[in-house]
């Protein structure tokens, strides 16, 4: 009986990751409505949990993180010095 709840919970999570990646807008419309669900029903830190992330910076649904750092300098490459 575990192993099929845990199976279940890893089909469902996988499912999430693969629907958030191919869908994002809908995914926030989704994600969005069920939070302000859980705000009426007083579950303020759920809903707070499902509430999707702002995009920032490039507008969103590019497949870049809201929270990724768009100033992030590459380390300079440096040739190597044979003795």
């Amino acid at each position: 009986m575990i192993e099929v709840l845990i199976i279940a919970a890893l089909v469902i999570w996988s499912a999430v990751v693969v629907f958030k990646k191919v869908l994002p807008k809908t995914v926030n419309s989704v994600f969005m409505a069920l939070s302000n669900v859980c705000r009426q029903q007083g579950w303020s830190t759920l809903a707070k949990w499902l509430k999707p992330a702002m995009a920032s910076g490039c507008g969103g649904s590019c497949g870049c993180a809201a929270t990724e750092d768009s100033t992030q300098k590459k380390a300079e490459v440096q040739a190597v010095k044979w003795k």
